[in-house]
């Protein structure tokens, strides 16, 4: 797997080891030469060289032009629906 072509912008990503606040999904805020990433635990965002990047990426979890992403936004469980009571 070529891992320059399995990102892109928006993309959330696991990385090899976990950030100070034990998460490791990051979401890609800028790619070009430099990748900034986004904690997706506590907020700091992070620059590093793309050579970096790619050999501490470990899997993307979620692509940001997925449209199989998009329908999840909207799905609400079942206990969270609120029905009005009509008796």
């Amino acid at each position: 797997m070529n891992k320059n072509d399995a990102y892109g912008l928006a993309d959330t990503v696991q990385m090899k080891k976990p950030h100070a606040c034990k998460t490791n999904d990051w979401e890609i805020l800028r790619v070009g030469a430099d990748i900034r990433l986004k904690c997706m635990g506590c907020g700091r965002i992070v620059m590093m060289p793309r050579a970096e990047f790619t050999h501490k990426l470990k899997k993307v979890l979620t692509k940001a032009n997925d449209p199989v992403n998009v329908k999840k936004k909207f799905y609400v469980p079942k206990d969270h629906i609120i029905r009005p009571d009509f008796a």
